[in-house]
């Protein structure tokens, strides 16, 4: 389990990353991206990552950690439910998000 404060912390220990708003969530950017919002009512964070990668996390425990059900889902947006993921298993997500921003080059 993770409490929102925990995956803020987490969120922010990424180098360069800055949190701001994003309609009114928490947003997590790195390289003016955002790889995560955090979702404090329904206590959730999203993710942005790759489709790959969304599926291997997604394999885990759909419960746990899922695509977002909307188009966005589609598009790499992944939900992972703080009350049952472990904070490693955030922190990879989080990871993965940062280093495929980190990977694209500045426009």
């Amino acid at each position: 389990m993770v409490d929102i404060e925990t995956a803020r912390e987490i969120a922010l220990s990424l180098p360069g990353t800055i949190e701001g708003d994003h309609f009114g969530l928490p947003s997590f950017k790195v390289n003016n991206r955002i790889i995560a919002t955090l979702w404090v009512k329904e206590n959730r964070m999203m993710i942005k990552l790759p489709l790959i990668d969304q599926a291997m996390f997604s394999s885990f425990d759909k419960n746990v950690i899922y695509p977002v059900p909307n188009k966005y889902g589609g598009m790499g947006c992944t939900f992972f439910e703080l009350s049952s993921v472990s904070p490693e298993m955030l922190r990879d997500g989080l990871d993965t998000a940062w280093k495929k921003i980190m990977g694209k080059k500045k426009k």
